[in-house]
């Protein structure tokens, strides 16, 4: 279980598990590529991150697999679904093995987020908003220390900002994880105990 991510790039910072925290920047900073950094899927930069005292880059193949797995739950900016697939197929890819979500507790969350009807459609005829909603709960179906998020609402409206704000402000209190939510100026709105200007 990983309980602090320390990054020396520009400025010290340090985010602590079961803590949430918003990172704001304008367009181009390096939001997106603060949490690539942390996940070791981009190196180009000249500084430390480090995951619970160790640096992200000494990490073995099977290493990180393990900490995309169990440790790191991830909300792209580009959500990386399959465009082909259906929005259930593209949330059961993951939660096929995690294992960690029962098919009802899945539906239940497309239900809560307005997009019951879209189960079965190919996420590649889903409006974007729909889309980010798919790939949020695919988030919530695997064991996590950190919940990385990158601008989850940019194309939500407030009502459906709200229930996914509710709904992951939930899941930490239950779980325990940090959260770690960029933001270009449309923020989801749960309480941070820091925000961040990069």
């Amino acid at each position: 279980m990983i309980t602090t991510i320390d990054i020396s790039i520009h400025t010290p910072i340090r985010f602590d598990r079961s803590k949430s925290y918003c990172v704001e920047a304008a367009s181009g900073i390096g939001k997106s590529s603060l949490l690539h950094f942390i996940g070791g899927f981009r190196n180009d930069y000249e500084g430390l991150v480090a995951l619970d005292g160790r640096d992200i880059r000494s990490f073995s193949a099977a290493e990180r697999s393990r900490l995309y797995r169990s440790e790191l739950a991830y909300v792209f900016q580009d959500l990386r679904l399959f465009p082909s697939l259906t929005a259930y197929e593209n949330v059961e890819i993951l939660n096929r093995q995690t294992r960690f979500r029962s098919r009802e507790a899945v539906r239940d969350f497309f239900g809560r987020l307005g997009i019951a009807d879209k189960w079965s459609q190919p996420v590649q005829l889903l409006s974007f908003g729909q889309q980010q909603r798919v790939a949020f709960i695919r988030a919530l179906c695997q064991p996590c220390s950190f919940l990385l998020m990158d601008e989850p609402v940019s194309h939500l409206d407030d009502a459906n900002a709200a229930i996914m704000a509710e709904i992951v402000s939930a899941e930490q209190k239950e779980r325990g994880f940090g959260i770690v939510v960029t933001s270009l100026g449309k923020t989801l709105p749960i309480h941070y105990d820091q925000k961040i200007l990069l």
